[in-house]
């Protein structure tokens, strides 16, 4: 490679993020693609790991995606797949076909090769299993049979063991000798003779510790077993309640079958984090990757239950029609009332959404909760209908029509705080997702109270 172009290469890589890739780089290896100079692409992609060539096929418009792939077909990084994102991993895969999958699947740590396995359709995960080693196919068609989002989905089955009758020094020879051992070590489970975990050792231990200690007397005996089924955001949430690193996974008779390390973990955290967000908004998944025309459909269906939420407030806004008519500046206001109310409660939906995805909110604090957020709710109706009840009056110089706005905003937003706590709860009991249901429910009850109250008010007291 000549001076100029290792100058260009390390202006493409950027200074910006030195553990990334650039822009700049990625819009030189768009270029090189366009212009067909493989040499010149493979130049680029050289100082690139797995994760960072994953954002440049992310980056890539499908066909220069399309041709990045099959350059790079023949020195493939298995590892790159686990790092797409799943539309843009759909597409690679199909192109990769069934051989070169089954290839790549052979070569990843088991947990990342069921992860892509259980996102491939029936038919193409049966022709991949089927070109797969037996020894190999066997652990991933049983770890299928487990729900979908449990710990044995999420855990992978290389895990090291060892009896506790070892000592130290045993324990580092194994360690030493195994050709197998898990991509990332942080705990050696101790077992029992008939495979139970019943200790732990850490990887640090092992090092500091002199070799003829007994297993027996430098492991953590307080080890937290997780279940085969366990869902993955309740392991999420015990890796975080208990600062865990790694856990062992244990099937229904307490055998260790495998481990999940923290850096799974992590990707569960991101992954209900994202899901939460995306459904406080009525949007399903992520689809930032997704053709037009899915991204369409998922969408419609949310915006249907918003168009006819807008239907009902309108039918309230008809009915009073003729107070309208008779006073048209109430047209002005009584937005104000509706939209104050509706914020106000999906800031209160937000929070509780979140209490109880992290089971900070339960049966034993509900009310507590409840209290709580009916109290900010008359602070914040007092002081914002003060407020527009001031404004209001010296604007339109008419006081009581500022002193009816008031009074509607204090209603609605103490409404919008009782039911913001009380709906997610209900929603949730009844095995229903709060996070993308209380959202709809709440601004249908404020928009329509906000009007009808406000109007109502004003037709009882100035009409």
């Amino acid at each position: 490679m000549s001076e100029e172009e290792l100058d260009d290469n390390k202006e493409a890589l950027g200074e910006e993020d030195p553990y990334g890739v650039s822009q700049e780089q990625i819009r030189q290896i768009e270029e090189a693609l366009e212009e067909e100079r493989p040499k010149r692409v493979r130049e680029l992609i050289e100082p690139l790991d797995a994760q960072n060539t994953a954002v440049v096929i992310e980056y890539l418009p499908a066909q220069l995606r399309q041709d990045f792939v099959e350059l790079i077909r023949v020195q493939f990084d298995p590892h790159i797949l686990p790092e797409l994102e799943e539309n843009v991993r759909d597409d690679v895969v199909s192109q990769l076909g069934v051989k070169d999958l089954a290839a790549a699947l052979a070569n990843l740590e088991s947990d990342d090769s069921v992860a892509l396995v259980e996102h491939l359709d029936e038919d193409m995960r049966l022709e991949v299993l089927s070109s797969m080693p037996i020894s190999e196919r066997v652990i991933l068609e049983e770890v299928l049979t487990y729900p979908e989002d449990s710990a044995a989905r999420l855990m992978q089955r290389e895990v090291v063991c060892i009896p506790s009758f070892w000592t130290i020094g045993d324990a580092l020879n194994f360690l030493s000798r195994s050709s197998d051992l898990p991509k990332k070590i942080y705990d050696v489970f101790v077992v029992d003779p008939k495979h139970a975990p019943i200790g732990s050792v850490s990887l640090s231990a092992l090092l500091r510790t002199s070799k003829t200690a007994k297993i027996s007397e430098s492991m953590e005996e307080d080890v937290k077993s997780i279940s085969v089924n366990t869902d993955q955001e309740e392991v999420a949430m015990l890796f975080r309640k208990y600062n865990l690193i790694s856990a062992p996974v244990v099937d229904e008779a307490g055998r260790i079958v495998g481990m999940i390390t923290i850096d799974d973990v992590v990707d569960v955290i991101d992954e209900e984090a994202e899901e939460d967000i995306m459904r406080l908004n009525r949007v399903a998944e992520s689809d930032f990757f997704a053709p037009l025309w899915q991204t369409s459909y998922k969408r419609i269906r949310w915006l249907i239950v918003t168009m006819v939420n807008t239907l009902i407030a309108a039918g309230v806004v008809k009915y009073f029609e003729s107070s309208i008519e008779e006073l048209a500046v109430l047209a002005v206001l009584m937005p104000v009332n509706a939209a104050m109310g509706g914020n106000s409660g999906m800031q209160t939906v937000t929070v509780t959404v979140r209490a109880l995805a992290t089971r900070e909110l339960g049966l034993a604090n509900m009310w507590r909760a409840i209290n709580k957020e009916v109290g900010v709710g008359i602070l914040n109706g007092l002081f914002f209908g003060l407020v527009m009840a001031i404004i209001a009056g010296f604007w339109l110089d008419n006081p009581m029509l500022g002193g009816v706005l008031g009074v509607a905003l204090i209603f609605n937003m103490l409404w919008a705080a009782f039911a913001g706590v009380l709906l997610p709860i209900i929603i949730d009991k009844l095995d229903m997702d709060p996070a993308i249901s209380a959202g709809p429910f709440l601004t249908t009850t404020t928009d329509v109270l906000g009007y009808a109250i406000f109007l109502g008010l004003a037709s009882f007291f100035l009409l």
